[in-house]
């Protein structure tokens, strides 16, 4: 009886024991679970972080590409720039000569008329002498003052029509020079062109046979391994053959 007792004690221990300890498991199990939950927030945060830092390097490497294009743009537009520059200079010294040209036929009209006026003048001189002729011998005087008029009527027509055809020579020069410039203009944006397309060909080219150059030494490597193979193997067999 007495040992019934003791074990009925016994269990009773127990069992108090044993209720005792669940809330400190609850309480150990909640902090477990809320590390846990800590750590998962931190790898999402470490995860999230990672994705940031990936999206700024490859935003960083965007604004980089961006800033070699930018200048490169900058590099080509300043070379338009300057050629445009030394095409204004050239067009400038064209421009001066062409009034220097101006002036020289100005300077030649001043001479016809200073001509004309002295022509005149002689006119004035011969009408002098032929008053004075006329005195001695008016028959004479009447068909040489006719021939004189005759003379003066055919020097003004070819005057004018010298006077007209020089202006029209000008105009044509004016027009060919004009013509010249603008084929000028389009010549040198032609070879621009060209040299744009020799280059690009060139590049092409240049690839192509980087390509096959390539090609050739994977086709020479490829002949050499199975030359190799095939002589390893002959060797063998007559290595065989001895033995």
């Amino acid at each position: 009886m007495a040992k019934k007792k003791k074990k009925i004690k016994t269990r009773k221990v127990e069992k108090q024991i044993s209720l005792e300890k669940i809330p400190y498991k609850i309480t150990r199990f909640y902090k477990a679970y809320k590390k846990q939950k800590e750590n998962e927030n931190l790898r999402k945060i470490k995860l999230e972080e990672r994705e940031e830092l990936k999206r700024l390097i490859q935003e960083n490497k965007k604004l980089e590409l961006r800033k070699d294009n930018i200048e490169k743009e900058e590099h080509r537009l300043r070379l338009i720039e300057d050629e445009l520059k030394q095409k204004e200079k050239e067009l400038k010294l064209k421009d001066e000569e062409q009034r220097n040209r101006d002036k020289d036929l100005r300077l030649k009209d001043a001479d016809l008329r200073r001509k004309d006026l002295d022509q005149i003048r002689k006119d004035k001189e011969l009408l002098l002498i032929s008053k004075e002729q006329k005195r001695k011998d008016v028959d004479l005087k009447v068909r040489e003052e006719e021939q004189r008029q005759k003379n003066k009527k055919e020097n003004r027509k070819k005057y004018k029509e010298h006077k007209l055809k020089v202006q029209e020579e000008q105009k044509q020069k004016d027009k060919e020079e004009i013509r010249i410039k603008e084929w000028e203009a389009k010549f040198e944006q032609q070879v621009k062109l060209e040299e744009e397309q020799e280059i690009l060909k060139f590049e092409r080219l240049k690839r192509k046979e980087e390509e096959e150059n390539q090609k050739s030494e994977e086709k020479l490597t490829s002949s050499l391994e199975t030359f190799d193979t095939k002589q390893l193997e002959t060797f063998d067999t007559k290595q065989t053959k001895k033995n």
